[in-house]
């Protein structure tokens, strides 16, 4: 395949444990998920990309059930297995998303896909570097070459390069043809990835409003939502604090 999208996908989460197996919208997250990107991408292009681990057999149940591709590899080392995945489904140019981001912006990965191509890019991203980013956290979309992971796994052995896959791209664009997509409007300080219960309830209200008031889900809309709404904005903020001290080696 010369494009797929791979879904990083676990049950073992230690913030919210079985967060993409909890309901919205009448499915679970990681269904919800991949009924949107089945709108703008063919079946055959999503592949599933989880663990061994007897946590994630649940998992795998309703993937199955789903028809989907999937692959299992190491919980811990996500670099190998993104690598073993890409390897065996013959993936030459990945896309690579998270399964706590069920909001994320299909047509925004389209036209992500579309520069990637045309600017002949190893690696492209939204969110990332989080310091220079203006995208919302929960539109985090990642392409890159497979080629260029299997590069960066001969040059990096670090134990935090095999659990975050691709901080090293970024991290080193002497070596990698990198680049950030930005926003007309700086809108990085929103939150709707589902990290912490209480974003399902702010995930459940977005795409309530947007039913009601008929709004694409693209991450303009959903930002204007958060934005109008006190009680949704709180939770982005506070959450959004709790996540950068939890991950202080992303926001140095």
């Amino acid at each position: 395949m010369n494009f797929a999208i791979l879904i990083q996908a676990r049950l073992g989460s230690s913030r919210f444990p079985k967060k993409i197996i909890q309901y919205i919208d009448g499915k679970t997250v990681i269904e919800y998920m991949v009924d949107r990107l089945l709108k703008v991408f063919k079946k055959k292009n999503i592949i599933i990309n989880t663990t061994n681990s007897k946590k994630d057999d649940e998992l795998i149940q309703i993937i199955e059930k789903k028809k989907l591709k999937y692959f299992r590899g190491s919980e811990n080392n996500v670099l190998d297995r993104y690598l073993k995945c890409s390897k065996k489904f013959k993936v030459k140019n990945i896309i690579h998303l998270t399964s706590d981001c069920p909001l994320v912006d299909t047509n925004l990965i389209s036209k992500m896909k579309k520069t990637f191509e045309n600017k002949k890019l190893d690696y492209f991203a939204n969110t990332y570097p989080p310091n220079m980013s203006n995208f919302p956290d929960g539109s985090d979309i990642e392409i890159y070459k497979q080629k260029s992971l299997i590069k960066l796994s001969k040059l990096s052995n670090k134990r935090e390069d095999k659990e975050h896959v691709t901080n090293f791209f970024w991290k080193n664009p002497k070596i990698f043809n990198t680049n950030i997509l930005k926003s007309n409007k700086k809108l990085s300080k929103f939150k709707y990835s589902l990290d912490y219960k209480n974003e399902l309830f702010l995930i459940k209200k977005i795409i309530k409003i947007s039913k009601i008031k008929k709004l694409k889900l693209n991450y303009k809309n959903i930002v204007k939502i958060i934005n109008n709404n006190k009680n949704l904005k709180k939770i982005s903020n506070n959450n959004l604090s709790k996540f950068k001290k939890n991950r202080n080696d992303l926001y140095k």
